[in-house]
């Protein structure tokens, strides 16, 4: 049986945010910017990837100001690292059944 992967996390935009959120230590976060930055995407595109992640709970976005200045901050939760261990151990079942040889040959 094909394991089934993460619908939410497959798509290539959003793997790369997981996959960098991840890098963080858990309960450490990143600036909205700082994000945008090193993953090299649009502000929009971050953001409509970031709304798609945290529906389903897999990332905590955090609004608030240093000093007078708007900061948002952006987290991977305990969910969205156990969807990512999930997804990773699918993917690695996925990739061990198809490099195996053929039964019989």
């Amino acid at each position: 049986m094909t394991p089934e992967l993460d619908p939410v996390i497959h798509a290539q935009a959003r793997l790369r945010v997981v996959v960098t959120l991840n890098a963080l230590g858990e309960g450490d976060s990143i600036t909205f910017p700082g994000l945008k930055d090193l993953l090299g995407m649009t502000a929009g595109n971050l953001s409509v990837h970031l709304g798609k992640l945290e529906e389903a709970g897999y990332v905590e976005i955090v609004k608030t100001h240093r000093g007078r200045t708007p900061v948002t901050y952006v987290a991977l939760t305990r969910r969205g690292r156990l969807a990512f261990e999930e997804y990773t151990a699918a993917l690695r079942t996925l990739l061990d059944t198809t490099s195996a040889p053929p039964s019989g040959a």
